[in-house]
């Protein structure tokens, strides 16, 4: 953890608390690593987001264990038992709405705070680790939705589980026996369903054990800033709370309101509602899509014709993520101080929006041409257009510390 001159908050002197602590020092811990935790003094409301994906963990835990409780995971009887806590259970339709809304509003705390993490250099020296703890759960984060988009066993949980696991036959020599594995069986069927369910179940208390090992990758450098230069000393730094605990309660509220919107206004307007008609495998939807939050990796997956290629990119997308530090040729980490670097940062955002778009049209046409010009300015982005401005890009003179125009801006 961080080193620093620790002093207890009045409430450590309780006798209560100090027997608990002696034998189990727990309040110490809290006290310590959340409560007064020096924080840098200038973390704005982009720094707001990675506490919102916390929330939301806690959110699809509790509702998932209770809809869990409810549902019966059987090609025979899954669709007909969604349909019975949205009808029978007390408050059903209230959990299933709030999980079902939540994997959405999860992904877009996430998709911001990956964001947030890029403009700023957040996965720069020495947060390697850090950045690397954050793309793991990311990527269990896919893995869970993807899982719980299969159990209403509706017509695209179906076929997006038949398409989206046969991907996994592109891969030499042993693609075949992983289809296999992951099936169950020869096609999709109810063996598929129950392993799904279990993983389901199980890969959000792995999410949230790397949520730990991330929170205690955070205290060990300490969190980046908008500035992206070090603490220097006490004066750059705030504790935790009440600072950031208000803002961060401030955040949370506005946030509820936009989630609280689709769950109790508009359920619906996330979804597909092919998901409604129970699963059929002799009728083919017209147009196979997943989640919204997978379309930007589905266009990619699409926009090379032969499947081995398509399911290369696709994973290398995200792959490629993980050696971000050191395809980021810079000194500088925030972007603030980098003018060439923010036109290339926004045209990567619109390049990335753009083909969430691609992935939701039929691969044919203008939609599939865009989004093959996409992917290659993808890669390049990454490839080419970051080492290259890390080298010729002349960043803004720094600012000695952190206090320096955090006071500039309290005299104006």
């Amino acid at each position: 953890m961080a080193k620093y001159d620790y002093v207890p908050s009045p409430f450590m002197s309780n006798p209560i608390v100090k027997w608990v602590d002696h034998r189990l020092p727990i309040f110490e811990m809290v006290d310590q690593q959340l409560i007064k935790y020096p924080a840098p003094r200038n973390l704005n409301y982009w720094w707001n987001f990675g506490s919102l994906a916390g929330v939301m963990l806690v959110v699809m835990i509790l509702s998932g264990i209770f809809l869990a409780m409810n549902y019966q995971p059987s090609t025979v009887a899954a669709f007909d038992s969604v349909e019975r806590i949205m009808r029978d259970v007390n408050y059903g339709w209230l959990l299933r709405y709030m999980h079902m809304n939540g994997a959405s509003m999860f992904f877009v705390v996430v998709y911001i705070h990956i964001a947030r993490g890029l403009y700023y250099g957040s996965y720069k020296a020495p947060r390697e680790i850090l950045w690397w703890l954050g793309l793991l759960i990311f990527l269990a984060m896919m893995a869970t939705a993807f899982m719980g988009y299969v159990l209403p066993w509706g017509q695209m949980s179906f076929w997006g589980a038949t398409v989206i696991t046969n991907l996994f036959s592109a891969i030499p020599l042993v693609g075949k026996s992983i289809v296999t594995w992951l099936w169950g069986g020869f096609s999709v069927d109810n063996p598929t369903l129950n392993r799904f369910f279990a993983l389901h179940y199980l890969l959000p208390f792995v999410i949230a054990g790397l949520v730990l090992l991330h929170l205690w990758a955070l205290h060990v450098h300490g969190s980046n800033n908008p500035l992206g230069i070090d603490a220097k000393g006490p004066q750059d730094k705030i504790p935790f709370h009440p600072y950031y605990t208000v803002k961060d309660a401030f955040g949370l509220s506005v946030f509820l309101i936009i989630y609280a919107y689709f769950v109790f206004f508009n359920p619906y307007m996330l979804g597909d509602p092919d998901n409604w008609i129970p699963a059929n495998p002799l009728v083919t939807p017209p147009h196979i899509v997943p989640e919204w939050y997978f379309l930007p990796f589905y266009a990619i997956l699409r926009s090379v014709p032969d499947k081995l290629g398509g399911v290369t990119l696709m994973f290398g997308a995200i792959a490629i993520l993980f050696v971000l530090p050191w395809l980021d040729t810079s000194r500088v980490r925030s972007g603030r101080f980098r003018p060439a670097f923010r036109v290339f940062f926004w045209l990567f955002m619109v390049v990335t929006v753009t083909l969430g778009w691609c992935g939701s049209q039929p691969p044919e046409g203008m939609a599939l041409t865009i989004g093959q010009i996409c992917t290659v300015l993808y890669f390049l982005h990454f490839l080419v257009f970051l080492p290259l401005l890390g080298w010729f890009e002349r960043p803004l003179p720094l600012p000695a510390s952190i206090a320096e125009p955090v006071l500039k801006s309290a005299a104006k």
